[in-house]
């Protein structure tokens, strides 16, 4: 069928997106055309319609967010923001997905103006709306009504999106939490990769969600195989009146109006090619040149400036109006937005004594309370591992639809700890909430996606990870991790912290909220004797990744552990001293932080000098080497674990004292 040829603004300006996304793929003969062609009408609408936002300011944080949760898009997202007058020229777009472009193949946040999550991995960036709601929802119950504080979530997800299990997650919790600011646009062009969606399911997906407490509104195509844009608008125009997130099932072909490439696997990902680009062209009746776009055409999309202005001087205005109301408020707000901590933080941590004994997760339990008095922004929650992970708040109760319930700082994720991840994420990026969620460390596996788009998006997520070695013991090798720590530190961007006492820990959260990445907090279940360290070198310690914590003038030894092992390794140099070895003791709690630290100071607490090497910790020994040098000992675990009380998990997997004595034996024999 032949596209019916029209001539009004709002449908030159369909077109000039539509011809834009296509050239930019031909130009870089990469992409993905077909959602590009498809959606462009749905993206028009929402950006100069439904989407509160300000052209000229990107980060404006009382502008609602849009997340492109089907990343492959991107060029559908990259013609928007030019066309509607962001910081994005002609030239980015012709620059698509070329080295050190704005434009780069999936969206990344931080890198084009407007972009407002990185996305990519299907289902990260549903659940990352998810997030954002829920975020927007708990600020306007802490602030009040009657602040502007009324932000919305637009999604733009595929059936791929749909079929990721984190989709499942996050439909549950979005449905829980009646997410009624979170609207979710469904392209369900029947079609991905590999063919037919009949392939790969026969889920009635609207059910699904109507099943997990959503609202869901169905638009068919229009007449001519188009986007029915009069039906979408109604659709996005209402709002739930019960408190439901809102899902629209949009019909579409993909492609359309490419007359071969049409509802074809073939023009998911791929450029369409000259002659079916020129047919395009042909049909919607344009013989412009490639990324030619007439000035009456930007005139009328560039339009969203001026109402970006306008919702922007609102939005302060009432924002001025409410601060005069409520100034202890409004300095929350600000300090909440900045992620500012108070200067004497450090001075509100417990200090634990000397000799006690007290587990790491124990510990930062008792840390995560002071904390959350001198933080308001402050929320976490476990993957229902509260109790394990020592993460509630105390008298801060449950963030929950209910009654009063927005205003608590206790999340309950449910065993979901993918989606607790990736929505963490999405509070972030709304700003105004410094989240935390917890499981145990064997379980970051579900979480590595998210994991990993925080690292990329310099996002500062804290996760709690308790249960941390053999020593859990009988729940056995499916629950104590031995690869996990090597896997994590290998991530860029993402900072490990293994504190060996309550002291250590109080710092290590300290030094993660400090960051401006994402932080996982490394704790035991197994109580640790307290170290006799002042705080203050224990904090700077922590904050420089390693310290020396016990010192014999020239030592013949460097013992270096992490976690529960710095136990080990001052037991065991207490054994060697008595014959006459001397000894340095390291702790190392973060890998990631000592390599960040100058040369001189690297080499002030490992010397370079040729002195033995024992590096001691309850997990793989794998990257400890360039640590340990060629001839060092490495006391760690290269197998999985077994199900036993744990010290005689301990014992029967070499995790003794004994044990570390006859590896510091060896490693000055070797030297």
């Amino acid at each position: 069928m032949t596209a019916t040829v029209t001539t009004s603004l709002d449908a030159r300006a369909v077109t000039t997106a539509r011809l834009l996304a296509l050239d930019a793929i031909e130009t870089a003969k990469s992409g993905h055309p077909g959602a590009a062609l498809s959606l462009a009408p749905v993206a028009d609408l929402l950006f100069q319609r439904h989407i509160r936002h300000d052209p000229r300011d990107p980060e404006w944080a009382g502008r609602d967010r849009f997340v492109l949760s089907c990343g492959h898009a991107s060029m559908l997202l990259y013609t928007q923001l030019f066309l509607t007058g962001y910081d994005l020229g002609l030239d980015d777009l012709r620059a698509f997905r070329t080295l050190h472009s704005r434009t780069p193949g999936h969206p990344e946040h931080g890198m084009t103006p407007g972009v407002d999550a990185t996305t990519g991995p299907l289902g990260q960036g549903l659940t990352m709306a998810v997030g954002m709601a829920m975020a927007f929802q708990h600020q306007r119950a802490v602030y009040g009504p009657d602040g502007p504080f009324d932000q919305r979530v637009w999604v733009l997800a595929s059936d791929g999106d749909l079929q990721e299990g984190i989709s499942y997650e996050a439909g549950a919790l979005a449905g829980r939490h009646r997410l009624d600011n979170l609207t979710v646009v469904y392209d369900d062009n029947d079609i991905q990769i590999e063919g037919a969606t009949t392939l790969t399911w026969s889920e009635n997906v609207p059910a699904r969600f109507e099943a997990q407490g959503w609202r869901v509104t169905r638009v068919a195509r229009a007449a001519d195989g188009d986007i029915d844009v009069p039906a979408l608008d109604a659709a996005l125009a209402t709002r739930s009146d019960d408190g439901r997130p809102h899902l629209v099932v949009l019909k579409s072909e993909i492609a359309w109006p490419a007359p071969h490439a049409r509802g074809t696997a073939a023009s998911h990902g791929a450029p369409l090619g000259g002659t079916e680009v020129a047919a395009v062209r042909d049909t919607l009746g344009v013989d412009a040149e490639p990324f030619q776009v007439d000035d009456e055409v930007l005139r009328h999309t560039r339009r969203a400036v001026d109402r970006g202005a306008e919702l922007h001087a609102e939005w302060d205005a009432a924002m001025a109006v409410w601060s005069a109301a409520h100034p202890d408020l409004a300095a929350q707000w600000q300090a909440a937005q900045t992620r500012q901590l108070p200067a004497d933080l450090a001075d509100a941590l417990p200090r634990f004594e000397v000799g006690s004994t007290l587990a790491t997760r124990d510990a930062s339990g008792q840390v995560i309370q002071a904390l959350a008095a001198r933080l308001p922004d402050l929320i976490g929650g476990s993957a229902d591992l509260a109790e394990p992970n020592r993460t509630a708040i105390g008298g801060a109760g449950s963030f929950l639809p209910e009654g009063d319930g927005r205003t608590g700082r206790n999340i309950h994720w449910g065993v979901r700890e993918h989606a607790m991840a990736a929505a963490m994420n999405g509070m972030l990026l709304a700003g105004g909430v410094r989240p935390f969620g917890g499981t145990f460390l064997v379980f970051s596996d579900y979480q590595r996606p998210a994991i990993r788009l925080a690292a990329l998006m310099g996002l500062p997520a804290i996760h709690v990870w308790s249960h941390d070695s053999i020593a859990l013991g009988q729940d056995g090798p499916t629950h104590q991790p031995i690869e996990h720590l090597t896997s994590l530190r290998a991530m860029p961007g993402l900072t490990t912290l293994r504190p060996a006492d309550a002291n250590e820990t109080a710092a290590a959260w300290l030094v993660a909220l400090e960051q401006s990445g994402p932080t996982g907090l490394v704790l035991c279940r197994q109580p640790l004797r307290t170290l006799d360290l002042p705080l203050s070198e224990v904090t700077e310690g922590v904050r420089r990744g390693a310290y020396v914590v016990s010192d014999d003038v020239d030592p013949q030894v460097l013992l270096i552990a992490t976690g529960s092992e710095l136990e080990l390794a001052l037991g065991a140099a207490e054994q060697v001293r008595t014959t006459g070895t001397r000894v340095r003791v390291v702790s190392m709690p973060s890998r990631e932080l000592f390599e960040r630290q100058d040369a001189d100071y690297r080499r002030s607490v490992l010397p370079t000098a040729l002195t033995a090497r024992v590096v001691v910790e309850a997990a793989s020994t794998y990257g400890w080497r360039d640590i340990a040098g060629d001839r060092g000992v490495l006391v760690g675990i290269d197998r999985f674990g077994l199900s036993a009380p744990a010290g005689d998990a301990q014992r029967e997997l070499g995790m003794t004292v004994d044990r570390v004595v006859e590896a510091v034996r060896t490693a000055i024999e070797e030297i």
